[in-house]
């Protein structure tokens, strides 16, 4: 029998009975549809994650108070709070002195405050001093206006670079820039505004107000931890640069050989490292309890069509006597599983990704379907079918004719 003569004998059977084919389907489609709308989920938190947070800057990496391991537990935050020194402004010159394959440095440092134009006052708006050159190594765009400049920043100029949302807010007929408006009680001339960066995790990324880093701690206090991104020269040196920064750190901070670093240098691969150790767990957690979903529809499918050989017993001593095939009855049976799996399969699939674009719309969690992870669930629903109807086939498969015909 060919191929495509079995699948066209499948896909009448299947339509023939279209409700008990639905039905027989219903297990293929949810363990389908959320295996697929849970990999939605994660491999689009993944891409969130390489978008919005683990992208520090071009060639970059920072170098903070604590690492991300400090994090892992209460007793090593505790640790660290009690060994891990402030990263200061100090730091940041020593790295900005370093030759080879440092690029560029630049501190920031923040806090939370209150900022007023006219009479309108915005609450707990983040406040951050930065140096001049994050402008490069972040790729920080201005909608309007420029960012401040390493002369405004020495002189400790009372300027500031603001983000889209807060200069809409307070400045909603537009001209920001030359204006002046009070954070904290202090004045501050508007030089620029951020291009619209969009949220993280729900949170504006456009509420901020930037002002110089010296002016920062001015104004704030030197006492304060910062954090410093590093940029290395070129791709090829990253590596040399972030060892070159951890050994100018433990030189200063007096580390010994065999201690641990009492600083934090964070890449964006440490990021998705600590991402994929988090949800990777959760996926295949997940996965493996939604798939139960596909073995249940396995068992219904073998047993549905265990009930087709049993009413088309007839029909199966009519082609068997007429010249037809053990092969023949064999492959048509296989040929009708298999395909009703891959139906539910695909359905499955289309109903999953309608259900993650509608979270995505209504509820603004990123989802994104990766085609190699499609490919696997029409796979894995197809085998499933195969698996669920040899027995069924083998059983049609060795009807004797004589009896067969026999059959009511």
């Amino acid at each position: 029998m060919p191929f495509t003569e079995a699948l066209k004998l499948a896909f009448g059977s299947i339509l023939s009975h279209k409700l008990r084919s639905f039905l027989t389907l219903l297990g293929v489609i949810f363990g389908v549809g959320t295996v697929i709308v849970v990999v939605s989920l994660i491999e689009g938190f993944n891409a969130y994650v390489d978008d919005k947070i683990a992208n520090i800057g071009t060639n970059a990496f920072s170098v903070q108070r604590f690492s991300i391991e400090d994090f892992s537990s209460v007793e090593a935050m505790n640790a660290a709070r009690r060994k891990n020194k402030d990263v200061t402004i100090d730091d940041l010159k020593a790295i900005e002195a370093l030759d080879g394959s440092i690029g560029a440095a630049a501190g920031k440092a923040a806090t939370m405050a209150d900022v007023k134009y006219d009479e309108t006052t915005l609450f707990n708006v983040q406040i951050s001093g930065v140096s001049p050159s994050l402008h490069g190594i972040q790729g920080i765009e201005e909608r309007e206006g420029r960012y401040f400049i390493d002369a405004e920043d020495e002189s400790r100029r009372f300027v500031c670079f603001i983000g889209s949302e807060l200069a809409d807010k307070l400045f909603p007929t537009g001209g920001a820039v030359g204006r002046i408006l009070k954070v904290d009680g202090r004045t501050y001339q508007v030089i620029g505004v951020g291009k619209e960066q969009g949220s993280a995790f729900g949170q504006t990324r456009d509420m901020y107000v930037s002002i110089p880093l010296q002016t920062f701690l001015t104004v704030y206090g030197v006492r304060r931890s910062i954090s410093i991104t590093v940029a290395s020269t070129t791709p090829e040196t990253y590596d040399d640069a972030i060892e070159q920064v951890r050994t100018l750190m433990r030189v200063r901070r007096k580390v010994e050989p065999d201690e641990k670093d009492s600083f934090g240098i964070v890449t964006p691969s440490a990021i998705n490292q600590l991402r994929d150790a988090i949800f990777g767990t959760i996926q295949v957690a997940a996965i493996g309890v939604t798939s139960i979903s596909l073995i249940v529809g396995g068992i219904v499918i073998m047993n549905i069509m265990l009930v087709s050989v049993t009413e088309r017993t007839k029909e199966i001593g009519i082609r068997k006597s007429i010249g037809a095939r053990q092969s023949d009855v064999l492959k048509q049976f296989l040929a009708e599983s298999t395909t009703l799996a891959l139906v539910g399969g695909s359905i499955g699939v289309a109903v999953a990704y309608l259900i993650a674009k509608f979270v995505a719309v209504v509820f603004g969690i990123p989802t994104a379907l990766p085609l190699v992870w499609v490919t696997i669930s029409l796979v894995v629903s197809s085998s499933v079918g195969l698996v669920s109807g040899v027995y069924p086939a083998w059983k049609a498969a060795r009807l004797d004719p004589i009896e067969a015909l026999r059959a009511d």
